[in-house]
């Protein structure tokens, strides 16, 4: 079954109450700034360092507020997610926290670093064939099978309030900001910060995907939920097919606009968090710099923060990504 259709909708104050559930449980991620980054943009980069998160991602945010305000009959049959990794990864650390046992269905194609974490945190992996299985329909039918309560990765509103977290932190740490700019799969962490910020006054919120998995910004442009299945990003972090109903609902109402970026953008942000920021960033987590990189129009003079959603690396492909743009002659 599923953790069940929310009556009430995530809002800026469920965003404040995740936030009183996890003092003292995720790490408040420092809050760091480049001259270097500031002289590219021509404006004050602020970023939010979710890679420092424990679990690696911003994930474990949205996972550990979930969990701990499940039912605890439901806490103690156990719990079922589906995630290429990084939600994986969370709901396994939250789940060992609240005392729940944590199934995740994950796609063979997974990087081996998220299966091998997800698995040291104690869940129980099952892998499926994304080429011809749907994960949401693996899922469902495991959890019916074993009784399992399942929580999605993004489309819930206690997940998108956990998320919401690391904006409502970016905002207490470098002051008002005129933009935040944060990445999108399925819209939990961009839905989450675009209700964070209207804590303050004029802050826009900029949604950033891969030119190739462009399902949301079709989807913001048209009115109309787009699809895209298995997309060849070298995001898999934002692999995922659609926005969800409850955060195309936020997106559609709070967020100021979507943009998209190259492969080879990716590429170039995630080498400067390396080389310039000594920052370990995969390349879902350097997504949305890259728009803030691609797009400089946007931001220029202007306060603008960053969220820096995650730092799981697959060490080899990473490696093989950053010598083929040194080749490349990126700066």
């Amino acid at each position: 079954m599923s953790v069940g259709t929310p009556l009430e909708p995530p809002t800026l104050q469920s965003v404040r109450h995740a936030a009183d559930r996890l003092a003292g449980v995720a790490n408040r991620t420092p809050v760091v700034t480049s001259r270097t980054l500031d002289q590219l943009t021509a404006a004050r980069v602020f970023l939010k360092c979710e890679s420092l998160q424990r679990t690696g991602s911003f994930k474990f945010r949205g996972a550990y507020n979930t969990l701990v305000t499940l039912p605890g009959e439901l806490r103690k049959r156990g719990v079922l997610t589906y995630s290429s990794g990084n939600h994986a990864q969370a709901m396994a650390l939250a789940g060992a926290l609240v005392g729940t046992h944590v199934t995740v269905v994950m796609p063979t194609n997974a990087p081996r670093a998220k299966v091998e974490a997800t698995r040291g945190y104690g869940a129980t992996i099952v892998l499926y064939d994304p080429e011809s299985e749907v994960r949401e329909e693996v899922a469902g039918r495991l959890a019916g099978e074993r009784e399992l309560t399942i929580v999605p990765p993004f489309d819930h509103p206690q997940v998108v309030s956990g998320q919401g977290t690391a904006a409502l932190e970016l905002l207490a740490d470098a002051g008002p900001l005129d933009m935040i700019f944060a990445p999108c799969g399925g819209g939990g962490l961009l839905s989450g910060s675009a209700l964070a910020a209207r804590s303050v006054e004029g802050c826009e919120v900029v949604g950033v995907e891969p030119e190739v998995a462009d399902d949301a910004t079709r989807t913001f442009r048209t009115g109309i939920l787009h699809t895209t299945r298995n997309p060849p990003t070298i995001a898999d972090g934002l692999r995922t097919p659609s926005l969800g109903v409850v955060t195309w609902r936020v997106i559609r109402e709070h967020v100021a606009q979507m943009r998209t970026v190259s492969e080879g953008r990716i590429v170039e942000a995630m080498r400067f968090l390396w080389t310039r920021m000594k920052l370990v960033v995969e390349p879902s987590g350097a997504v949305a710099l890259a728009g803030v990189l691609g797009h400089p129009d946007l931001v220029r003079g202007r306060r603008v923060g960053v969220l820096v959603s995650g730092g799981n690396v697959d060490l080899e492909a990473a490696c093989a990504l950053l010598a083929a743009a040194e080749s490349n002659g990126v700066a």
